[in-house]
């Protein structure tokens, strides 16, 4: 009975923040258009709803821990879920996303990546669209702000492993600013691959930053460790009883 009301406020949870990110790009989309500003708003409204809906409706709360940065600076995180994403998004001052190139062609919310200077990245061609990012911030077109990526590449599950893509260190050796590695166990409540929402507290967690100027095996390595040893530090506290991915020791 416990599990088939979970996934009647489940579903009813989706729908709900579904017509709100609906209702929240249409209202602010005039903003959005003119300022970058005003997608930067409205998207933060919309993990703030998050966060309330979710509370109340499927029993997740979440919270932020380290130091969160606020200067210009590269975030490799942990993704294992949507809701690691709006965590990231509210807590960084002024947050811009590696994207798939074809979610700009997406109603509404391509519109709203674009303002808020997120990098539309074709296969191949991450490099060209780092450069033009950083010719926008030094024009002024585009706020400088914290550039994140996923070095797996996409939502791995609580307890998979895949291994860490040679981008982020592509990124940080161009970009020359500090990388924040950054763990998470949001997979845990907002599982990849399914409506249901499990109840329980999520966490981000901001680590100690990388200085510019590593080479790229010890860069490579240390990262890795430092977000798996983070996140399955995170998961273990959470309750998880499974495998984890070992962090690296080379």
């Amino acid at each position: 009975m416990v599990l088939i009301w979970r996934w009647i406020m489940s579903i009813l949870f989706v729908v709900v923040n579904a017509v709100a990110m609906a209702i929240l790009g249409i209202v602010f989309l005039p903003w959005a258009v003119l300022s970058p500003q005003g997608a930067l708003i409205a998207c933060k409204a919309y993990t703030y709803w998050v966060q309330f809906t979710a509370r109340w409706m499927v029993g997740i709360t979440w919270q932020v821990r380290g130091t969160v940065p606020g200067e210009e600076c590269l975030v490799v995180a942990k993704h294992q879920s949507f809701l690691d994403i709006l965590i990231i998004f509210q807590a960084l001052p002024r947050p811009r996303f590696i994207m798939k190139r074809e979610l700009l062609w997406t109603p509404i919310i391509g519109i709203y990546a674009w303002r808020l200077g997120c990098v539309p990245v074709a296969r191949g061609k991450r490099g060209a669209a780092i450069k033009r990012m950083m010719e926008d911030v030094r024009s002024g077109r585009v706020p400088p702000g914290q550039l994140v990526i996923y070095p797996q590449g996409t939502r791995v599950k609580p307890g998979d492993y895949r291994s860490f893509k040679v981008g982020s260190y592509v990124l940080y050796n161009q970009l020359g600013q500090p990388c924040v590695p950054t763990a998470t166990n949001a997979g845990l409540f907002w599982p990849k691959g399914t409506m249901l929402r499990k109840p329980g507290h999520a966490v981000v967690e901001f680590m100690p930053r990388l200085e510019p100027g590593m080479a790229q095996k010890p860069f490579m390595a240390r990262l890795e460790n430092e977000i798996e040893a983070g996140s399955n530090a995170l998961m273990r506290e959470a309750g998880y009883d499974g495998e984890l991915p070992k962090a690296r020791d080379d």
